[in-house]
């Protein structure tokens, strides 16, 4: 029996079962997650307003993630460049995904010099700087739930993941599951510090990657699971 050979067939064949049957472990998970929450209903649209690239953008039917960069967008160039690194070149490839940030008109320059900063080695062809009125801004921001507060100059370092039925995505209980056994008070997590790289590696990629696969089974016919609404959260309280 030629052992060399034989061997030889073996190590083929675990190289090729493997990969197989550890997607077959990860199957069972990926159609029994548990979908992102809804922490909020009817976020305000952007209508009749141009973008950088001349494109008419709208959170409608788009997976989004909205910032705001105010009048200085050049001070939040480490909140864009952690954006840009940790959300944008991992999610770009992703159907319908966009990056939104509402500027005050007036700031077209500024943002220039910003995209140039950020931009070095690929283009941002789903990213859109969209210049509106300051009043606006004030006006979509108000239609979130948030914790930040929008500054003076319409700015803030977080970030909010808007779905494409106008929906605000987050965790509805954000508690470790250390609080959980000790049962702290439950909080939620309505938007993402990007100054926090931590904040946005663990929490928001992984929940976009859960969004993302909620949508990719409902154009599959799969998804066959509620998601909660903020409205729960508040009955259950209730009930206590």
């Amino acid at each position: 029996m030629d052992y060399k050979k034989v061997s030889r067939y073996v190590v083929l064949g675990i190289l090729f079962f493997l990969p197989v049957t550890f997607l077959l472990f990860l199957y069972p998970a990926t159609h029994n997650y548990t979908p992102l929450d809804i922490v909020n209903e009817s976020v305000l649209d952007i209508n009749n307003f141009t973008a950088t690239s001349n494109e008419t953008v709208q959170f409608k039917d788009h997976i989004t993630v909205l910032g705001f960069f105010g009048k200085n967008p050049m001070s939040k160039a480490t909140t864009a460049s952690n954006l840009k690194e940790l959300v944008y070149d991992n999610f770009t490839g992703f159907k319908k995904f966009q990056i939104v940030i509402l500027m005050p008109e007036g700031t077209e320059d500024v943002v220039k010099l910003l995209r140039q900063e950020i931009s070095s080695y690929q283009g941002l062809k789903f990213w859109h700087f969209v210049y509106v009125k300051p009043q606006v801004i004030k006006q979509i921001f108000s239609s979130l739930k948030s914790d930040a507060k929008l500054s003076t100059d319409f700015s803030t370092d977080h970030v909010y993941i808007i779905d494409k039925d106008l929906n605000q995505r987050g965790r509805l209980d954000d508690r470790t599951d250390n609080e959980l056994e000790k049962n702290k008070p439950v909080y939620g997590l309505n938007s993402f510090n990007c100054i926090e790289v931590a904040q946005i590696k663990n929490k928001m990629s992984e929940d976009m990657r859960i969004l993302f696969t909620e949508y990719r089974q409902k154009r599959k016919g799969e998804f066959n699971s509620d998601t909660r609404r903020a409205g729960d959260l508040k009955n259950s309280n209730e009930k206590k």
